[in-house]
């Protein structure tokens, strides 16, 4: 054995200072605010490469110069394509995932459960659903129309998955029982209203696995002040949401006022899916992924987590629309196929880190 050292400014050696005591993994240590911050500006510049490659890339290919021409200048060839077809499907998929994350995230932090999602949770079925008897129920055709409708399912699912789940007893395997339980009902009810109704079924079977394909800049105009308007709900629950991860009496202590709280985060989930899943149909696996990946990037603090899911979500959403435009050709795969295929996996592996956490 090594003898000791007896010079006064030597300490022993306590191993590594982020392994806790008595061994195992060491503590990842938290990202710092200027880290932080470098990592939201490289997911901005990775969400304006995302937006540039959504503009050149479909059935007919332009280059970067070709797609900024187009965007610009009205006597160029590629204008028709870019303003009428690739810009309203950009713009929509950078709304659209904008809202999915943020939705995701708030709906993890609001139920203490990894595993919520606005699509497992039945919420974008119940805004489906809604929309689908507006249509074949009552001949609504128009975005401006199927907005309220789905707002109101998204709403009424939100709410009835909470009371179903236990309300403020529910746990996170409660929750997702009860959405499963509902979600399944609620597709089985879309199904059957497609196979009954065979005029309406061409105009909802894009639209049910979720699509940008049919965008127009008339709906990007219509579906951004919802989605604006539960965005700054969902970065103004930032704290209070914080607070409320401590407990109920210790949010109390904090400030925040628990049942306020709930009921701004409904709010804010419901104007979220409702606009959502009325513009594009019920994409799911969106909001599962990107809180799980921004929370290994950033930790558990909701002021940075919202941020970056506003950010990546719609990243991955514009990512998953491309790659279904170059598979497709010469047509496409919907990005709601896409967001499914590559969800699926990622689904399993978050069971599995659970399970394993468990053990």
């Amino acid at each position: 054995m090594a003898p000791r050292s007896t010079d006064p400014t030597v300490r022993p050696s306590a191993g590594p200072p982020d392994r806790p005591p008595g061994g195992g993994k060491p503590r990842r240590v938290a990202a710092s605010p200027a880290a932080r911050t470098a990592g939201l500006a490289g997911a901005l510049l990775l969400l304006l490469a995302l937006a540039v490659l959504s503009l050149a890339f479909g059935a007919r290919s332009l280059t970067a110069a070709e797609a900024w021409r187009g965007l610009v200048d009205s006597g160029s060839p590629a204008y028709q394509v870019v303003h009428q077809m690739r810009l309203p499907r950009t713009l929509l998929g950078l709304l659209i995932g904008t809202a999915l994350g943020l939705a995701g995230c708030v709906m993890q932090s609001l139920t203490r459960n990894p595993l919520a999602d606005p699509g497992l949770l039945g919420i974008n079925a119940g805004a489906s659903a809604a929309v689908v008897t507006a249509i074949t129920a009552l001949g609504v055709t128009s975005f401006t129309g199927y907005v309220w409708f789905a707002l109101a399912g998204a709403a009424a699912v939100s709410v009835l998955v909470y009371a179903v789940g236990g309300g403020r007893g529910a746990t996170p395997a409660r929750l997702a029982l009860a959405g499963a339980a509902l979600n399944a009902a609620l597709f089985s009810y879309v199904s059957a209203a497609m196979i009954l109704d065979t005029v309406s079924l061409d105009r909802m079977r894009f639209w049910t696995v979720g699509s940008l394909a049919s965008a127009q800049l008339g709906t990007v105009a219509k579906v951004a002040p919802f989605i604006a308007a539960g965005a700054v709900v969902a970065l103004l629950l930032a704290r209070p949401l914080n607070a409320l991860a401590l407990g109920d009496d210790q949010a109390r202590a904090l400030g925040a006022r628990p049942a306020r709280v709930r009921a701004a985060a409904i709010t804010a989930v419901t104007l979220l899916c409702g606009a959502a899943t009325a513009a594009a149909g019920p994409i799911v696996f969106v909001g599962l992924m990107v809180p799980h990946l921004v929370r290994a990037l950033t930790g558990p603090d909701l002021r940075w987590m919202l941020p970056y899911c506003a950010v990546l979500a719609p990243v991955l959403l514009l990512g998953a629309d491309v790659l279904g435009r170059l598979l497709g050709r010469p047509g496409e795969l919907q990005v709601g196929i896409v967001t499914a295929v590559v969800g699926g996996p990622v689904f399993l592996w978050v069971l599995r880190r659970r399970k394993v956490a468990a053990a």
